[in-house]
C-alpha cells in the first residue's frame, strides 16, 4: 500500500513553510526525504505542483488548486470523524425537562417510551407547568415553550409550528348550536384562561381582513390542558393550538368550528437550553430524537 496520505501531508507542510528545509524541520525528516515525497506525489498526479529554484519554492497553478481542494477535504474529513465520535458517545445521566401541561400531555409523554428505548442509559425527570421557569434556578436541562421567545440568554431549537383552531364538543354544539359566523359567539360560552385579562378577544378573517372579536364565557381554566378538558366535557368553545386537540378531533371528542374564518395564525414551539449545555450528550440526544419523529399535528 502506498503512502499517499503521508505524501499529501508533506506537500501541504512544504506549501505552508515555503521550503523543503523548513518543512523537514517541522516534520522531523531530512530535506531529501521531503523532496522525494513531493516528487512521488507529482508523479502519481502527473502534474508539477512546485517550481523549484535555488532561492525558493513556488506553487504552480495546479499546485494551488490541489492544495486548496485537499485542504477543504481534510477539514470535511475531520468534521465527519468528529460527528461520528460524538454519535458513538453514550448518552447517559439524568435529564431534567420542563414543559407546559398541554405539550407535555399531548406530545412529550407519548414520545418518551421511544426515547427511552433508543437511549436506555438516560433517566428523564419531567415537570409540567405553564409558569415560565428559570432553567438554572429550577435545575432544568431543557424547557419546551410555546409562543414568542423572551429569554435571549438561552439557545432555542424550533420543534415546529402549530396553527390555532376553535373547537367544541359535539354535545355542546347539539345543545347550543353550531356558530356560523364570528358574531354568533355572542350566544356561546367561550372558554378562557384565568391568567389573562377577564375580557378576551379572538382573531378572525372577515372579508379579507383580520378582526378581533371580544368573547365571553362562564368558565375559566389556569392552563391549556384544563381548558381542553373543559371543552371535551361540553363547557363551551375553546381556542387551542392544533397539536393540543388533534387527538380529540380524530376521536370525535371535539369538532372544529368557524374554520372558514380562521386567520391562519399559530404558535411556534421551541426547546430552550443553556448555550454551554448544548454539547451535553443527554441534551443533544433528546433534541435530535424530537427532531427525528412526528411530534405533533400542525
Amino acid at each position: 500500500m502506498d503512502n499517499r496520505f503521508g505524501d499529501i501531508e508533506i506537500f501541504l507542510t512544504v506549501s505552508a513553510e515555503g521550503s523543503f528545509a523548513n518543512a523537514a524541520r517541522m516534520l522531523r525528516l531530512t530535506p531529501s526525504a521531503v523532496s522525494r515525497s513531493v516528487a512521488r506525489l507529482e508523479k502519481r498526479l502527473a502534474v508539477t505542483l512546485l517550481r523549484r529554484t535555488t532561492r525558493a519554492l513556488a506553487l504552480t497553478t495546479e499546485g494551488v488548486a490541489y492544495r486548496d481542494r485537499i485542504s477543504t477535504l481534510i477539514v470535511e474529513m475531520a468534521e465527519v470523524e468528529k460527528s461520528l465520535g460524538q454519535a458513538n458517545q453514550v448518552a447517559r445521566g439524568l435529564l431534567r425537562v420542563n414543559a407546559s401541561p398541554s405539550f407535555g400531555v399531548q406530545c412529550l409523554i407519548p414520545a418518551l417510551p421511544g426515547f427511552a428505548e433508543r437511549y436506555p442509559a438516560v433517566k428523564v425527570e419531567l415537570t409540567l407547568t405553564d409558569s415560565i421557569v428559570d432553567l438554572v434556578e429550577k435545575r432544568a436541562d431543557i424547557a419546551i415553550r410555546i409562543g414568542p421567545l423572551r429569554d435571549t440568554r438561552l439557545r432555542a431549537k424550533k420543534l415546529g409550528h402549530s396553527r390555532m383552531a376553535l373547537v367544541a364538543s359535539p354535545d355542546y354544539l347539539a345543545r347550543r348550536g353550531v356558530p356560523q359566523i364570528p358574531d354568533d359567539l355572542d350566544q356561546h360560552d367561550c372558554l378562557r384562561f384565568s391568567f389573562r385579562r377577564s375580557i378576551d378577544s379572538w382573531p378572525f378573517q372577515v372579508e379579507g381582513r383580520i378582526v378581533q372579536k371580544p368573547v365571553e364565557g362562564r368558565f375559566f381554566g389556569n392552563s391549556g390542558e384544563v381548558v381542553r378538558q373543559m371543552a371535551v366535557a361540553g363547557c363551551g368553545i375553546a381556542r387551542h393550538g392544533a397539536f393540543h386537540v388533534a387527538a380529540d378531533i380524530k376521536a370525535e371528542r371535539l369538532v372544529e368550528v368557524l374554520k372558514e374564518f380562521n386567520p391562519g395564525d399559530g404558535e411556534d414551539i421551541h426547546a430552550l437550553y443553556a448555550a454551554e449545555d448544548r454539547a451535553a450528550t443527554r441534551i443533544r440526544a433528546l433534541l435530535d430524537y424530537l427532531d427525528s419523529i412526528e411530534l405533533f399535528a400542525t
